[in-house]
C-alpha cells in the first residue's frame, strides 16, 4: 500500500509538472472555468442594435403620449421620409418653379394662406355650433368672454420670403439632386419641409439681428437667410467638425458678398447669454435631441448606443440650458423659438415650461407663451399636426405626409 501511494505521488508530481502555466494538465481536456473568462463572454454576449433599443424605448412612451396615434406614427418613422425642396433666392430659380411646377409640387409657404380664409371660416363655424351648445348654460355675454378665451384671432399669412416646393399628400416622388447654375450655386436645399416651420414662427422682421443659437449642420440658417432681411446673422455651433459642413452649405447656396455678412463661431452655446446678453431681436434655438427618426432607421451616430446613455439622459438639461442661454440672448421684447425634431414631452412641453419659471424665479425676466395655433390652419395640407400638445405645435409623421417630428415653441421675453 505505501509503494502504491508513493507511486501515486510521484505520479501526481509528474502530472503538475506537465502543466501549461495557469492551464490545465497536460493530455487533459480544459475543462470550463468560468471565472477565467467571464470577461471574454462578455464581451462577446449579443448586442441589441441601438435602432431596436430605441423602438422599444418609443414604444413604451409614445404609445402612451399618442395613444391611437402611435401605430401610424411609428409606421411612418419607419418608411422613407418626406423631403422639401427649399429654393435658393440666391441662384437663378425661375426656371426651377417651372420645373417644379410641371412635376406637381407647389410652394407650400405661398399657397397656405390662399387656404386660410375658407379655413377660418370652417374654425369659426364650428367655434360658433360649440358657443350655441354653451349659450343654454350662460348668459351671451359669458360666452363672448369664453370665445375670446379658447378660440384666439388666426393670423392670416406668414409673412416670408421663403419658397419651399412639396409633393401633394400622398404623392412618394422624389425630387431631382441640386443642381449648380452659371455661378455655380446650387438652386435648392432638399429639408424635411417641417423644418422650416420654426424659422416661419421665428418671423424675422427687416434688421433684425438674429441668432441661430445651434445651427449645424445649416438647413435653418440657409432659410433664414432666404429670407434676405437680416440686420445680421449669427450662426453658432459647438461642434467644430459640424460648423465646418455649415461653412460648406453657406458657400454652396450663398454668394461671398453675402456670407461676409454671416457670422459664423463654435462656442458652447450654454454660454451664449453671457458671452452676448441681451443683443438679439430672434433667436432660434433648434436643440440636440434623441432626433427620432435617425435613431429608429440609423446605427452611426445613434444616441441609443450603449455607450451613449448618460448622455441621452441629460439631453433635457442640456436643452433647458441652450433654451434659458437663448432667453438670456434675447432684447427684452424679442423672440425665441424653441425646436427639436423629437416627439418626447419631457423634450418638448417640460423644457418650455422649466424654463419659463427659472427665467422668473432666477433672472426676473418675464416669458410669455406665445399663440401658434394658426400654424395649424394655414399648413393643415401639407402636414399632419398633434391637436393635443399643451405647449407649442407638434408635427407627427403620417403616410401620406412624412414629414417630422417638429416641435417647436415661440416665446416672447417681456
Amino acid at each position: 500500500m505505501a509503494a502504491l501511494g508513493a507511486a501515486g505521488g510521484r505520479a501526481a508530481a509528474a502530472l503538475l509538472r506537465r502543466r501549461g502555466p495557469g492551464g490545465p494538465p497536460a493530455g487533459l481536456g480544459a475543462a470550463p472555468r468560468r471565472y477565467r473568462y467571464k470577461e471574454k463572454w462578455a464581451a462577446t454576449a449579443p448586442r441589441i442594435p441601438p435602432t431596436r433599443l430605441a423602438l422599444h424605448h418609443f414604444d413604451e412612451n409614445y404609445s402612451l403620449q399618442l395613444k391611437d396615434l402611435w401605430p401610424s406614427v411609428r409606421a411612418s418613422l419607419l418608411c422613407e421620409q418626406k423631403y422639401g425642396a427649399l429654393l435658393n433666392n440666391f441662384s437663378a430659380v425661375h426656371h426651377v418653379t417651372q420645373e417644379l411646377e410641371l412635376l406637381n409640387a407647389a410652394d407650400f409657404v405661398s399657397e397656405a394662406p390662399k387656404k386660410a380664409p375658407r379655413s377660418q371660416r370652417g374654425a369659426a363655424a364650428e367655434e360658433a355650433g360649440r358657443g350655441e351648445s354653451r349659450s343654454q348654460e350662460g348668459s351671451g355675454e359669458g360666452r363672448t368672454a369664453m370665445q375670446a378665451e379658447t378660440s384666439p384671432p388666426l393670423r392670416p399669412s406668414v409673412s416670408s420670403n421663403i419658397k419651399c416646393y412639396t409633393f401633394p399628400r400622398g404623392d412618394i416622388t422624389r425630387f431631382r439632386p441640386a443642381r449648380p447654375d452659371a455661378l455655380g450655386l446650387l438652386d435648392y436645399y432638399l429639408m424635411d419641409a417641417a423644418s422650416l416651420l420654426p424659422v416661419l414662427a421665428l418671423n424675422v422682421q427687416p434688421d433684425d439681428f438674429v441668432l441661430d443659437l445651434c445651427a449645424a449642420p445649416g438647413g435653418k440658417t440657409l432659410a433664414l437667410l432666404q429670407t434676405g432681411i437680416c440686420g445680421h446673422l449669427a450662426a453658432n455651433d459647438i461642434s467644430i467638425s459640424r460648423t465646418k459642413r455649415l461653412y460648406q452649405i453657406l458657400h454652396s447656396y450663398v454668394p461671398k458678398v453675402i456670407r461676409e455678412t454671416v457670422s459664423v463661431t463654435s462656442y458652447d452655446g450654454r454660454d451664449w447669454g453671457q458671452l452676448q446678453g441681451s443683443t438679439f431681436h430672434k433667436v432660434l434655438v433648434d436643440v440636440p435631441c434623441t432626433t427620432d427618426r435617425h435613431s429608429v432607421m440609423e446605427e452611426e451616430n445613434n444616441i441609443f448606443h450603449r455607450r451613449r446613455t448618460k448622455e441621452r439622459q441629460m439631453l433635457p438639461m442640456l436643452q433647458l440650458q441652450l433654451l434659458m442661454a437663448g432667453i438670456l440672448a434675447t432684447k427684452p421684447g424679442g423672440e425665441v423659438v424653441y425646436s427639436t425634431c423629437s416627439l418626447s414631452p419631457l423634450q418638448n412641453e417640460y423644457v418650455i415650461e422649466r424654463a419659463v419659471e427659472i427665467a422668473e424665479t432666477e433672472f426676473n425676466i418675464s416669458i410669455h407663451v406665445e399663440d401658434l395655433s394658426h400654424f395649424r390652419t394655414l399648413f393643415q395640407d401639407t402636414f399632419s399636426f398633434f391637436l393635443d400638445c399643451r405647449l407649442g405645435e407638434l408635427v407627427l409623421p403620417h403616410l401620406t405626409a412624412n414629414f417630422g417630428p417638429m416641435y417647436f415653441c415661440k416665446l416672447r421675453r417681456m
